[in-house]
């Protein structure tokens, strides 16, 4: 049975693209952490973070290795700010049959450009599929989402995927991950 949810994440002013950063506490790159998603321009590198977000990150394994996110469509895209994901009924009020997960927040690091946060809906304990990736630096989710990965390449083909228009971000003709899968 497919969980309904709505997701919310605060409304973001367009702010300046920075360069990608990983935290020192960033654990050494592992085929076992390491996820391919496939995109139409090219194939974007992300290395999960266990040290931050164990959890999360079993959870985003699991689903991976289910082929849960081919197909899946970035449903919300603000420019700016982030692509939204993992919900194959693409309407955002959608997730796995996965019980959710509690919120693992952390200041160990930030939400930075290429960073990967768990969306939610106000209940902090709501993440089940949906993601997001963030286009620039996003402060104001520090401490208030789950961070559990960082893009390491092809950030280049994240920046192609189709934005959505106004504050809603819903997206016409949206983007598709072709395949998401682990290195290992």
């Amino acid at each position: 049975m497919i969980i309904r949810r709505r997701t919310l994440l605060a409304a973001a002013a367009s702010t300046p693209l920075a360069g990608v950063f990983m935290s020192e506490s960033a654990s050494a790159a592992s085929p076992s952490n390491t996820i391919h998603l496939t995109l139409p321009f090219g194939v974007v590198t992300i290395e999960l973070r266990p040290d931050l977000a164990p959890k999360t990150c079993e959870q985003i394994r699991t689903l991976t290795a289910r082929g849960f996110y081919d197909g899946c469509e970035f449903f919300r895209v603000i420019a700016g700010f982030m692509a939204q994901t993992g919900d194959p009924s693409n309407t955002g009020t959608g997730g796995s049959n996965l019980p959710n997960v509690p919120a693992e927040f952390t200041d160990k690091a930030k939400f930075l450009t290429g960073s990967l946060g768990m969306a939610r809906t106000a209940d902090p304990n709501s993440g089940n599929s949906q993601f997001f990736i963030c286009f620039a630096p996003a402060a104001w989710l520090d401490g208030q989402y789950t961070l559990f990965g960082q893009v390491t390449a092809g950030m280049d083909f994240v920046d192609q995927i189709k934005k959505g228009q106004g504050q809603s971000g819903r997206v016409t003709d949206p983007t598709k991950i072709i395949k998401m899968e682990l290195a290992a």
